[in-house]
């Protein structure tokens, strides 16, 4: 079963790299096509930092922190391989972002972003992000909905 958890990180990150591959043969730097009027853009940005262009230019450390990241979500997945869904699928996804944007960082020294909401002031981000929010969010329902049936089994005893 745990092999459907790899293989879902292995999609995200396909269509991941398919879409940043895509973005840079048909993009210029910058350019900005809008595909729904007013809400929703796709721009070709190159990100040196992470979210929000912080620590730009820092490589290394972000190379050392993925590598980290990527050993304890891995490590985790095999400990926890029959734990609830809610963690497992948020362990892939973070996997999944994590893997994506390390290895734009180590192809190019930058991350490709393309996804641009019009209607407000975002940061422009990835599938990778996307993959990592999600992720986390997850994990989170997992770690209240853990909580709560705790709380309810001390409540029955």
């Amino acid at each position: 079963m745990i092999a459907v958890f790899f293989l879902l990180s292995a999609v995200v990150i396909g269509l991941d790299q398919w879409l940043k591959i895509w973005i840079v043969a048909n993009y210029q730097l910058g350019e900005t096509h809008s595909m729904i009027d007013g809400i929703f853009s796709l721009t070709y940005l190159q990100n040196t930092g992470a979210a929000w262009s912080i620590l730009e230019g820092k490589m290394i450390f972000f190379a050392i922190i993925t590598v980290i990241a990527v050993a304890v979500v891995v490590y985790l997945m095999f400990r926890y391989r029959k734990s609830s869904l809610w963690f497992r699928f948020g362990l892939a996804f973070v996997l999944a972002g994590a893997i994506g944007n390390f290895i734009d960082r180590m192809q190019h020294g930058y991350v490709v972003d393309m996804f641009q909401f019009d209607f407000i002031n975002f940061p422009i981000f990835n599938i990778a992000d996307m993959s990592l929010v999600f992720g986390v969010i997850l994990i989170f329902i997992y770690a209240l909905v853990d909580d709560e049936a705790k709380g309810q089994g001390a409540h029955h005893e």
